[in-house]
């Protein structure tokens, strides 16, 4: 199984190539580079595999939560690219990625959605070593995230660092580590993608659509 992993949802962009297992990955933070990095990460990477995008078997992408802009350029590269290549492409929740990035085995992920609101979602590894969602994924004010149960959570993601002291009253004695730096990553990506693939959750290019949480987007004027 060759799956071919991109995510640029958050300020981090990161792609990523997923061989029988074996993962090679490009990253870097860069909020405002994203649409000049994707394609050069993808195409090192195939490069050093020495295989060409037709012998992907798939290519997988964050799907969102996250920032607008970092989501649209994810979908709009890989509709182009899956589309160029005849591929399938595998949707995966940026939320998922961050949980699975993070190597816990209980995670409570948390990514600033500005407007005094996270994008929220409860994880717990199987014994496959992926994490499956808990409930939904929301947008939401801090102090309002679903209870959770039990203890032992690792609080992850940018949400846990712009909100941190109200989540962790709002879950206070069940959060026992947080890791507000902790990021989404193609390399998870294609793990989940794996998975989902084998599901039958492969969709073709066209089908290939963001989620936001939000069911609208405010903009504000430039004055």
């Amino acid at each position: 199984m060759k799956i071919l992993a991109l995510e640029t949802a958050t300020e981090a962009c990161s792609a990523a190539l997923n061989i029988d297992g074996e993962i090679r990955e490009r990253f870097e933070i860069a909020p405002r580079g994203h649409s000049e990095l994707i394609l050069p990460m993808l195409e090192s990477l195939l490069a050093e595999a020495d295989i060409s995008l037709r012998q992907v078997d798939a290519l997988a992408f964050g799907r969102g939560p996250g920032a607008f802009t970092g989501v649209r350029i994810g979908v709009g590269v890989a509709q182009g690219v899956a589309l160029g290549a005849d591929l399938p492409v595998v949707p995966i929740s940026t939320l998922a990625a961050l949980a699975q990035a993070s190597g816990a085995g209980r995670v409570l992920a948390a990514i600033d959605a500005r407007m005094d609101e996270v994008y929220w979602g409860c994880y717990v590894r199987d014994e496959n070593g992926r994490v499956a969602l808990q409930g939904e994924e929301c947008v939401v004010a801090p102090a309002d995230t679903p209870p959770v149960e039990g203890e032992g959570w690792l609080g992850a993601g940018s949400g846990w660092g712009v909100h941190g002291e109200v989540l962790h009253q709002r879950h206070a004695g069940q959060v026992s580590t947080q890791d507000p730096r902790a990021l989404p990553r193609a390399a998870a990506v294609s793990q989940l993608a794996v998975a989902a693939h084998a599901a039958g959750a492969a969709v073709s290019a066209e089908q290939a659509l963001p989620v936001y949480l939000r069911d609208k987007v405010t903009w504000q004027k430039i004055r």
